[in-house]
């Protein structure tokens, strides 16, 4: 911790870093549950919406897009003028967004509105940076831990209130719902939580962010669209080869600069770089988790594995996960403390890998696929608390803000990844159920057997990090 750190840790009471946690832990789950609370009700919204099934599909795409440029951007800028600013700028622009998609039911202006939200995902990683510089010395490690999870809880929170809107509202109350949320974390934030010392300044590299923003688009605009445009389409591979380029002059371009918008230096520290890999890992396992979950329980028993269960529960079935998530934060923190941040993440993801395990040979009653999910929530949760503990020790304290956004950055590529391949395999492997066809058992566990080895490679990929004292502790 940096001196300016600890005098302002020094003069927190207990109370008041409570209230700070609470309103920053507000923030981080209302973005996340913003993130992921339209997946359930897209088979109802064409006819809702009077547009076709591709146009509604832009409502997560534009979300994925904007989220990807602005968590690494907003991130670094945290850290130039100042990381609680930055975050209110997040909550911001989840709440104009929420609000325009609360009033209209025209596609064009929803598409904006949710594209407005996608900046908001940036609010994790920078409530994570400045908790890290704002909390007292002896609960930075558990209230990282907490808000690194919420990206995770508010998606499992997100799929039963939405299963629940969908059966008995308009899906408009979604939006009022995350609205009126985010205006009490944005309130909090603002009145109670101060400013993180140690601005950096400098001037803003607006090539470098174009370039990145170009690129990320280009990289995960295909892996968006694969399953409607196809992996033989043109479209997919010329974006991705654009995606290369670019990222490579981005690349280029950072180092021949003196504010660059990334450091290379630091993302090429071997911690770093470890870390981030397996940051793609447990973001593909979690979003195969979401997908691989919800819509199996509630495809007919015809299947030949289904419970032919409501769009609630189905949601209702990631809620234990998304709750051992929350309740596996602090002992997380703790096992940080005695065995190290490495030790940790690798055993959250070896039991990330017991859990898909489960889901292969167990899964005959709708209790076994519960247990199975709420396994991977478990391991999801301890190694969602370890990845910003390992970024903040091994990166320095003007650069945390840029790092765990590049972080967040990473796990989101792996659930777009999770989201292209799982989609295919789901599409390319089906059984007809009366005039429909549905994804079959054998695609399925297809699905959990790539989730269990990218859980268990990220183990063995974490295990090369040197244990360090966290820097905040």
């Amino acid at each position: 911790m940096t001196a300016p750190s600890a005098s302002v840790a020094a003069h927190t009471s207990s109370r008041r870093a409570t209230l700070e946690l609470f309103v920053v832990g507000l923030g981080a789950l209302v973005v996340a549950l913003a993130q992921t609370v339209l997946i359930p009700v897209l088979s109802i919204l064409p006819a809702d919406l009077d547009t076709s099934a591709s146009n509604v599909n832009w409502l997560l795409t534009s979300t994925l897009l904007v989220a990807a440029v602005s968590v690494p951007i907003l991130g670094r800028l945290g850290d130039m003028f100042g990381k609680r600013r930055m975050l209110l700028v997040a909550l911001g622009a989840l709440i104009v967004g929420s609000l325009i998609t609360s009033f209209s039911d025209h596609i064009g202006v929803l598409i904006v509105g949710r594209a407005i939200q996608g900046a908001s995902a940036a609010a994790i990683p920078l409530g994570i940076s400045l908790l890290a510089t704002v909390m007292p010395r002896e609960r930075v490690g558990s209230s990282i831990a907490l808000i690194s999870a919420m990206l995770g809880v508010g998606g499992s929170l997100g799929l039963p209130l939405a299963g629940f809107v969908a059966e008995h509202a308009d899906f408009h109350v979604l939006f009022w719902i995350t609205s009126a949320a985010g205006i009490v974390a944005f309130l909090g934030i603002l009145l109670i939580v101060p400013e993180a010392p140690g601005r950096s300044g400098g001037r803003v590299d607006l090539v470098g962010a174009a370039l990145l923003a170009a690129g990320l688009v280009c990289l995960l605009l295909p892996l968006a669209q694969s399953s409607s445009w196809g992996w033989d389409d043109v479209r997919v591979w010329g974006l991705l080869a654009a995606a290369a380029g670019l990222i490579a002059v981005f690349g280029w371009s950072q180092t021949r600069i003196d504010d660059p918008l990334v450091d290379l230096r630091a993302l090429r520290r071997p911690p770093i770089v470890l870390t981030n890999a397996a940051s793609i890992l447990f973001g593909f396992a979690l979003f195969a988790s979401f997908i691989g979950t919800a819509s199996y329980v509630e495809a007919p028993e015809s299947s030949g594995y289904g419970f032919g269960s409501s769009l609630l529960v189905g949601g209702l079935a990631m809620l234990p996960g998304g709750l051992m998530m929350l309740l596996f934060a602090p002992v997380a923190a703790r096992l940080i403390g005695t065995r190290g941040a490495p030790q940790t993440l690798a055993l959250g993801a070896l039991v990330v890998a017991v859990g898909f395990a489960a889901r292969i040979f167990v899964h005959e009653s709708l209790w076994q696929v519960i247990v199975g999910s709420t396994i991977v929530g478990v391991g999801t949760g301890i190694g969602y608390a370890a990845m910003p503990s390992l970024i903040n020790t091994h990166t320095p304290p003007d650069e945390t803000g840029a790092a765990n956004g590049l972080n967040t950055l990473f796990r989101s590529l792996g659930s777009s990844l999770a989201s292209a391949i799982g989609g295919s395999i789901l599409a390319g492997s089906t059984v007809i159920v009366g005039t429909f066809a549905v994804p079959s058992l054998d695609a399925y566990r297809l699905i959990f057997a790539l989730c269990g080895a990218a859980a268990v490679l990220a183990a063995a990929l974490v295990m090369l990090i040197p244990h360090r004292p966290a820097a905040a502790a």
